[in-house]
């Protein structure tokens, strides 16, 4: 046992090269079969800390799992569960964790399971009941995780930074958002950010994505050290860090600013998939930057001009989505895209098909509306689909009732040109002192009247924690300001919260404020 422990501690601190090649001289060395031998013979009569800690070794050596000597340590440990105390149960969920199903370790599994039920209580180390989770996995019952919870609340104040960090793969692996732990363990990795390893914060952010937490205070944190220290990181791990807090819709201001810099300072690094991560990214957090937008984008589009001989159509259309997004097209890829669409290779089978439609659509509405050549119709056709509206409307259509005092002074459900769609409209005033009946102004729209676009949007609309509204509601605004509207964005979900009291003074500030317009954000277009 000692010998193959020690085999296994030297070969984890090697790289996957070295290991691969160990493992080889490891297996082929003639003391290694002897080892083997020994340990099939007197697996029966070991002591359970060499019986878990030779199967941990030996699966984590690479052994294959189907052979004689790993099956039969796995059946002489289902013998002696019963025997193990907790530091062997720690480390036969450890093995566990790592091992494929099948029958004797799923048997295993089961016994450790009825095991942990009953010691429960007597388990105080915290990182013997995370080894414990991270075997149990999603498929443990919901009783056992609750109890597992409890059993971590307990010990939570005498929690270290390193089993923080654990925590949230732990959790992410059962599947099961404890608050009160994650919670804590965002304080402490928080107290302790600058000795957090750069892979771990990314797991942190994947571990969090996978239990919906959203933790607006630890996700600043971590953008801040990653940007406080960004000369330290490749431009690689950055922009792996801002992928996964794109995942979770959060946008790192200060650090988006930081990495365009970088950019434009040093573009070399933008192969294929790295130029995908980053338009992905910037459109979907809908960020500009600040300082030198223009050549930001002009090396975003020289970039792509270069991997148009190896880009695949779904990838080209996916990036010129990306620069319409945020209102700068690329001409050369977009003259390359339309003519793949020209000759039909952008249609695909399947789940596919409906996305790439969608994106298509949207690069041929941002060609039209965002055209410097285009000017604001004198007469926009709408129509007004339905008296019906969703449930969630209903509280906003009686709150304007009550305000403008008549049905007949907005439309609701509104459908407009480019498959746009409006939940409520308004007419007002140039003055913007009166809101109008809408019979009386359609004979003289636009002239004199001023058209208000009310956008009642889900949270995951927006950027995590704020009212920036992301990438597809932001194009979506500044088509509608370029249609002659003046967009009133509202987060549904805070709307529902107040009381109609509230609602209806929320909405009277937002008609008659000047400040409660939501403008878009400015593209490069808008300068050019």
């Amino acid at each position: 046992t000692n010998a193959l422990t020690m085999a296994w501690r030297l070969f984890k601190n090697l790289s996957e090269e070295q290991q691969r090649y160990e493992k080889q001289l490891i297996f082929e060395h003639p003391a290694f079969s002897r080892l083997c031998q020994q340990l099939l013979r007197d697996a029966r009569r070991m002591t359970r800390g060499d019986l878990v800690f030779s199967l941990h070794a030996l699966v984590h050596l690479g052994v294959p799992q189907n052979t004689l000597l790993v099956q039969t340590l796995v059946r002489v440990c289902q013998e002696k569960l019963n025997q193990l105390d907790n530091r062997c149960i720690s480390v036969l969920a450890t093995t566990l964790a790592g091992m494929d199903k099948d029958k004797n370790v799923s048997a295993l599994q089961a016994g450790l399971q009825l095991l942990v039920e009953q010691r429960i209580s007597s388990i105080r180390d915290i990182f013997i009941l995370q080894n414990l989770m991270k075997c149990l996995g999603k498929d443990a019952p919901v009783f056992l995780k609750k109890k597992l919870e409890v059993a971590v609340l307990r010990g939570i104040d005498s929690l270290t930074f390193p089993n923080a960090l654990r925590m949230f793969l732990v959790l992410a692996a059962m599947n099961h958002c404890s608050l009160p732990i994650l919670n804590a363990c965002s304080k402490k990795i928080q107290e302790n950010i600058h000795d957090t390893p750069f892979r771990q914060l990314i797991l942190v952010l994947e571990a969090c994505h996978t239990l919906q937490y959203r933790n607006v205070k630890l996700f600043s944190a971590l953008a801040d050290y990653v940007n406080s220290t960004a000369y330290l990181w490749d431009k690689r791990q950055i922009i792996l860090f801002l992928s996964a807090c794109e995942i979770l819709g959060f946008q790192p201001s200060e650090l988006l600013e930081t990495f365009a810099e970088k950019v434009t300072e040093d573009p070399e690094f933008l192969n294929l998939k790295n130029l995908l991560m980053v338009l992905r990214v910037y459109s979907r957090l809908n960020y500009v930057p600040r300082v030198q937008k223009h050549l930001f984008f002009e090396i975003l589009h020289s970039c792509l001009n270069k991997c148009l001989p190896q880009i695949s159509n779904t990838e080209l259309l996916k990036a010129v989505y990306s620069l319409g997004i945020l209102g700068c097209l690329p001409h050369h890829a977009l003259d390359v895209l339309l003519q793949k669409d020209s000759k039909d290779e952008l249609i695909l089978p399947g789940d596919l098909k409906e996305q790439n439609t969608m994106m298509l659509r949207c690069v041929k509405t941002c060609m039209e509306l965002d055209s410097p050549s285009f000017t604001k119709p004198a007469f926009l056709l709408t129509e007004n689909l339905s008296s019906l509206i969703s449930l969630n409307l209903r509280k906003a259509k009686e709150a304007l009732i009550e305000l403008l005092g008549d049905e007949n002074m907005f439309l609701q459900n509104v459908r407009l040109p480019y498959k746009y769609h409006i939940d409520f409209e308004i007419r007002m005033d140039s003055d913007r002192k009166k809101v109008l009946p809408i019979t009386a102004t359609d004979d003289h729209l636009d002239s004199c009247v001023q058209r208000l676009a009310f956008l009642f949007a889900p949270m995951s609309a927006f950027c995590l924690g704020t009212t920036h509204p992301q990438g597809r509601l932001a194009m979506k605004q500044r088509h509608l300001n370029k249609l002659g509207y003046r967009v009133i964005l509202i987060e549904n979900r805070k709307f529902q919260e107040m009381t109609y009291e509230d609602a209806v003074e929320f909405l009277k500030g937002k008609i008659y404020s000047e400040d409660a317009f939501s403008l878009p954000e400015a593209t490069v277009q808008d300068n050019n």
